[in-house]
C-alpha cells in the first residue's frame, strides 16, 4: 500500500522543511515538494500540518494480562496512536508478572496480535515484583527494553545491587520505580505540603523518592549499570540525576506531564489527581522545568494507568493511585512548554521521541528516506477542548479534563501502517 501525505511542514534533520512523504510497503520512500504519484496511493493533503517523527513513551501500564477491565493491549495502544505515539514501553505489574521467559511470552502473544503501535516491554527485576529474589534476567533479556518493578521501589540494596551486576551484563538499563516505603506514612494521599495540611490529608515525604534515587546512585558508582529513573517528581532528584551526569555515570530519568504543567496548589479533591509519586510543590515543578531545560531531564514520559472509575471515584483520599495520559500528553506539554516559550517544539521532539528512542534501543526518532515510517501529524494551530468522552483508552481520570490546548492529533503512522487517522482526514 501506498500513502501520500501532503503539503506538510517534516522535522527532517533538525528542522522543519515544507515536503510530502511518500510512504510505500512501510518505508519512507521519497519526500519534496509537490510529489506526484499514480492512482493506487490513498492521499492526504493536511494544508501545513506538522509531521512529527511517532512519539515514544517509555512508560505506560496496558494491563493486560490480568487487569482487562482497566485496560487491554489493543485499547491501549489505540490510545497511544491517538495521542501521535507510534510506540510504547510497558510496565511489567501483570497478572502473571514477566518474571521469566514463559511469562512474559504471555504478553508477547497478546502484542503481537492486538497492538496497533510498536510495543516493547520491560521484564521485572524480582520474581513477582516482591522485591526478593530476581526473575530469570538473562532468559529476557533479548525480548524487553530493561528491567523494572515498578509500582514498587526494590527495597533491598543487596538486591538492588545484584540486579544492577546482572544488568549491567546483560547490557540492560535498571528502570527504576524509586520509593523508599520506610518512609511513607500509611494512608497518604498527596504530597506533603500546603494542599495536605490545609485540607487534613495525610502527606507523601518527597524523600522516599530522592532517598532511593540516592542509594541507586552510589549502587550505579559501584557496579557500571545503565539506570533510568521512572517519573522524576522532586528537585532534590533532579539535583541527584545532574550530578551523577556530571560524574559521567551511565544515568537518565523521565519526568510526566502531569509534573511539569500543575503543582499541589491544583489539586482538586477528585481522584484524576492522585498518582504516584504525586503532584508535588512549585518549587519541584520548577526544577523540573529547569532540568528540562539543561538536559538533565532527558525525557517525558506518561506513566499511563487506566483504573476503571469505581477506582478512581474516591476523591484523593480514597481512589487509586494513577491517571491516563497518552492522549492528551503532547497537546498539553506544547502549549505549556512551547507556546508558553518554556522550550522549543525541536527539545520537546527531543524529549518525547528522539532521547527514549536512543536510549531504549527502540525504531525510530526520526523521519527519513529509507527508514520504516514513524510519523505522528499534528495541527499545532488547532485549539481544542480535552475530551475524554473522545479517548481510545478504558481509562478517564485525567487532571486536564476541559483543558484548552493546541496541537490536535490528525494521523499516526506506525511501523509503516495508518494506526490511527483524524475521520476529517
Amino acid at each position: 500500500m501506498k500513502y501520500l501525505l501532503k503539503n506538510l511542514n517534516v522535522f527532517y534533520q533538525n528542522a522543519f522543511q515544507k515536503a510530502d512523504i511518500l510512504i510505500d510497503n512501510g518505508i519512507v520512500a521519497t519526500m519534496g515538494q509537490s510529489l506526484f504519484v499514480g492512482g493506487d496511493a490513498a492521499i492526504f493533503d493536511f494544508d501545513g500540518a506538522h509531521a512529527l517523527p511517532g512519539l515514544i513513551d517509555p512508560h505506560v501500564h496496558l494491563r493486560e494480562p490480568g487487569h482487562e477491565y482497566k485496560e487491554t493491549v489493543r485499547t491501549g495502544t489505540l490510545a497511544a496512536a491517538h495521542g501521535g505515539y507510534a510506540a510504547v514501553c510497558s510496565m511489567p505489574n501483570l497478572k502473571p508478572v514477566p518474571d521469566t521467559l514463559d511469562k512474559l511470552k504471555v504478553q508477547l502473544d497478546i502484542i503481537e496480535r492486538d497492538a496497533a503501535v510498536a510495543v516493547r516491554p520491560y521484564g521485572a527485576i524480582t520474581k513477582g515484583e516482591a522485591g526478593g529474589e530476581l526473575s530469570d534476567m538473562e532468559a529476557m533479556a533479548p525480548r524487553v527494553a530493561g528491567f523494572s518493578d515498578d509500582g514498587r521501589g526494590v527495597q533491598s540494596e543487596a538486591v538492588m545491587r545484584a540486579a544492577m551486576e546482572k544488568a549491567k551484563a546483560l547490557n540492560r538499563p535498571i528502570v527504576a520505580h524509586a520509593e523508599d516505603e520506610s518512609l511513607l506514612r500509611k494512608g497518604w494521599a498527596v504530597h506533603d505540603g500546603a494542599y495536605a495540611r490545609a485540607h487534613g490529608l495525610v502527606g507523601n515525604d518527597p524523600g522516599s523518592e530522592w532517598r532511593q534515587v540516592e542509594r541507586d546512585l552510589e549502587l550505579v558508582r559501584e557496579t557500571g549499570c545503565s539506570y533510568h529513573v521512572c517519573h522524576v517528581s522532586t528537585k532534590e532528584t533532579v539535583s541527584l540525576v545532574r550530578l551523577a551526569k556530571f560524574e559521567g555515570l551511565d544515568v537518565t530519568c523521565e519526568t510526566g506531564p502531569h509534573y511539569l504543567a500543575l503543582t499541589d496548589s491544583d489539586l482538586r479533591d477528585d481522584g484524576r489527581f492522585r498518582m504516584n509519586p504525586p503532584i508535588r510543590s512549585e518549587e519541584d515543578r520548577d526544577a523540573l522545568i529547569e532540568g528540562l531545560c539543561d538536559g538533565t531531564v532527558d525525557m517525558i514520559a506518561t506513566d499511563h494507568a487506566p483504573h476503571s472509575a469505581e477506582e478512581k471515584a474516591g476523591g484523593l483520599a480514597h481512589s487509586l493511585n494513577g491517571i491516563v495520559g497518552l492522549e492528551c500528553a503532547f497537546p498539553v506539554l506544547y502549549t505549556k512548554l512551547v507556546r508558553g516559550h518554556i522550550t522549543s517544539l525541536e527539545r520537546l521532539i527531543e524529549l518525547m521521541s528522539t532521547a527514549p528512542a536512543r536510549r531504549f534501543g527502540i525504531p525510530g526518532g526520526k523521519i527519513e528516506p529509507g527508514e520504516t515510517a514513524n510519523i505522528a501529524i499534528f495541527d499545532l494551530n488547532r485549539e481544542f477542548t480535552i475530551d475524554t468522552a473522545e479517548f481510545q483508552s478504558k481509562g478517564r481520570a485525567t487532571p486536564f479534563e476541559g483543558w484548552r490546548v493546541y496541537g490536535k492529533s490528525l494521523m499516526t503512522v506506525a511501523g509503516g501502517k495508518i494506526a490511527w487517522r483524524d475521520e476529517n482526514v
